[in-house]
């Protein structure tokens, strides 16, 4: 069966709109308008369970096993970056000082404070990591930030194959019970739970509506309606909202409340509405970011860590638009360098590994 390049390529302009959204609220907090912050957020995070969805199916060996080399790699990968931020601590602590350092990580900002700076390895971060509890790298603080997602992931991904595999005729009533759930959450908002049960119940209808989508394709005469849907849902947020309601998208996205999903219905529609009609024929940049989005995914809170650096002096002295797409275009670069040493460094732990399995095997 021939890969559909479409998938690749809307992850690929999927994970290019994290890497912008990432530059826009990181480091973009001290130059780039609030305003423009907030439209970063159109094309988010949802159109990736989306797309996990269309690519799902019922078995579950697979999924667990493409879960399982998924969590291989997220360990490879925290491991690397919890060595990397100690290294760079004891670096700095023999060769220059804990003012230094200090001065070093403020560069982060006001609102970003260091878990613990000493030459002592901090073990149990590593071992939070490897659970998915994601406390902060000091170095490098956008990848712990970003990382929300993966457990959310992880958890819709399991409940997902379980629901095609073992309720393939009532998935229409799950995704029902997912937005009535979500909706509930907001009536009621005392009554929203805590932990991952709001982000679970939204982004699973999420990934269920894109599973029925899976190699249908929206006929033309409805494509005018849905956007006109999308466009009322938007003029009574504001309505009932009130206009400030646009300066709090982001707030309302953790966990997804009513105005963050109706911001969201933009890009998922979209996104439909491009499938089996929108035909990439050929392998490209982007293309290639979607084939290795999860690598690009990791190096992405790293890159957008490092241009923090580029930002504060620049900020007062270059125009901001031009800042952002300055500060944009080198994080994509500085992305696609480190994605690729990520993705060497994995094939040399997976060759570790199995290195190890064959000499401790009876």
């Amino acid at each position: 069966m021939n890969r559909d390049l479409y998938i690749d390529f809307a992850k690929g302009l999927a994970t290019l709109s994290i890497i912008f959204i990432h530059t826009a609220f990181w480091s973009g907090q001290f130059y780039i308008p609030a305003e423009v912050r907030v439209f970063s957020l159109v094309f988010d995070v949802a159109l990736f369970y989306a797309l996990s969805g269309i690519t799902s199916g019922a078995n579950i060996e697979k999924t667990l096993y493409r879960l399982l080399k998924l969590q291989i790699t997220y360990m490879i990968f925290v491991t690397f970056l919890f060595f990397l931020d100690y290294f760079f601590k004891v670096f700095g602590l023999s060769f220059f000082s804990m003012e230094w350092l200090q001065s070093f990580y403020s560069t982060f900002g006001s609102k970003y404070s260091t878990t613990s700076i000493s030459a002592t390895p901090q073990w149990e971060n590593l071992g939070n990591w490897y659970l998915h509890q994601y406390t902060n790298a000091d170095t490098f603080p956008v990848v712990m930030g970003s990382f929300w997602y993966l457990k959310v992931y992880y958890i819709l991904t399991v409940f997902g194959v379980l629901i095609l595999r073992f309720f393939p005729k009532h998935i229409n009533w799950f995704i029902g019970l997912c937005m009535g759930l979500t909706l509930l959450f907001n009536i009621f908002p005392e009554y929203y739970p805590t932990g991952q049960v709001g982000y679970v119940a939204f982004y699973l209808a999420v990934f269920l509506i894109g599973h029925r989508m899976r190699g249908k394709k929206i006929p033309a005469k409805a494509i005018p309606m849905l956007y006109a849907l999308v466009g009322i849902a938007l003029i009574w947020m504001f309505w009932y909202y009130g206009g400030e309601i646009f300066y709090k998208i982001n707030k309302n996205k953790f966990p997804p409340e009513i105005p963050y999903v109706i911001w969201t219905l933009f890009s998922l529609v979209t996104l439909f509405v491009l499938y089996n009609r929108l035909k990439i024929t050929k392998e490209n940049f982007i293309t290639h970011i979607g084939k290795n989005a999860i690598f690009f995914y990791f190096a992405q809170g790293i890159s957008s860590s490092l241009v923090y650096f580029l930002v504060v002096p620049l900020k007062e002295n270059v125009p901001w638009w031009i800042l952002m797409i300055i500060i944009y275009g080198i994080n994509i670069i500085l992305a696609f360098i480190i994605s690729a040493g990520l993705k060497k460094a994995d094939a040399s732990g997976w060759k570790i590994l199995e290195f190890l399995r064959t000499k401790t095997a009876s």
